[in-house]
């Protein structure tokens, strides 16, 4: 697998004219991308070095700040576009969707045996709402196949019980009121799989990580005081799979994404038939309603679909001393 840079361009296994398989995707997504610096109301791809994360060393030399340095700016997966949605219910799993953008460029490029659409990853933040849930998804690509023995690998094709205990979110507020920087936290990092919900759906070519923010009444609270701010909130999130050991140091991110000063009125709203939602098991923080597919998604429990393939038709933390986890 070979690590990314944000100005690397992709345009294998098409014409010098044509858009890569993943600028076709990027731009179907409801976020458009803006510049990394001046850009608002959009998504960037910050480069890897603006986050802390452990060294080499870390273990061996006791931890904390000391033992964290900045990352490599190459990313290990390409960054392959935002969605910003709306719906009546919980938007679960929503690579199976037929109308996901993503998913879709993904299937195309696929068929046509595409040498750089290997594997889709997506990031689904869920966040609760009344009248209505939002969706933040990032969508994630490899150019390459993924070393089964790598980090990213063994995350990739572990079980739910592996990835809770080591997928994790690097935050980094790049602009933002007082009150949201001291309630979020700046360089604060947290095992999301412990701290939330996590729900995995996996397939041949795809895996998709589903994030209940409503399953913590504390992050619920914090979250929503961070969308009370969000149109003059710019933020650098990192998301990656923890070192637990000084061999699997150091820390490398496999992407990560800016949003930058984001309208709530700009998520796309998702048309669901009412028989796609049902509620959700109440004695969770948060929970509200669940969107139905042709299998039941247990909360932490991964689901193997028929075929496997992305976009087919399927019926607050804790942090470590240093600020800098």
């Amino acid at each position: 697998m070979c690590p990314t840079t944000p100005d690397r361009a992709n345009k294998a296994a098409a014409g010098s004219g044509d858009r890569s398989w993943r600028e076709e995707a990027a731009a179907a997504c409801s976020l458009r991308q803006v510049d990394l610096d001046r850009g608002t109301n959009g998504w960037a791809s910050p480069p890897g070095d603006l986050f802390h994360l452990r060294a080499r060393g870390y273990f061996s030399g006791g931890g904390g700040k000391r033992g964290k340095a900045p990352s490599a700016a190459e990313w290990l997966l390409r960054p392959a576009g935002v969605d910003w949605l709306r719906s009546h219910a919980r938007l679960d799993h929503v690579l199976a969707r037929d109308d996901n953008p993503v998913a879709a460029a993904f299937r195309r490029a696929r068929l046509r045996k595409d040498p750089t659409a290997h594997f889709l990853l997506a990031v689904n933040l869920q966040v609760p709402g009344r009248p209505d849930s939002y969706s933040a998804v990032f969508y994630f690509a490899a150019e390459a196949p993924i070393p089964p023995d790598s980090l990213l690998g063994r995350f990739v094709h572990g079980d739910d019980a592996y990835r809770n205990a080591r997928f994790k979110i690097a935050n980094r507020i790049v602009k933002g009121p007082w009150i949201v920087r001291a309630t979020v936290g700046n360089y604060a990092a947290c095992l999301l799989g412990r701290a939330l919900t996590c729900r995995y759906h996996k397939g041949d070519d795809y895996l998709e990580i589903d994030v209940d923010i409503g399953s913590s009444a504390i992050a619920s609270a914090i979250l929503h005081l961070a969308l009370g701010a969000v149109t003059v909130v710019t933020i650098d999130m990192g998301f990656l799979v923890e070192s637990q050991s000084e061999e699997e140091l150091p820390e490398r991110l496999f992407g990560a994404v800016r949003i930058a000063q984001m309208e709530m009125g700009a998520a796309k709203y998702v048309e669901l038939p009412p028989d796609e939602a049902m509620p959700e098991t109440a004695g969770r923080a948060g929970a509200g309603f669940r969107v139905s597919s042709a299998k039941v998604v247990n909360h932490s429990h991964q689901q193997e679909h028929a075929g496997g393939k992305v976009g087919r038709s399927m019926s607050l933390p804790e942090r470590e001393s240093g600020g800098e986890d």
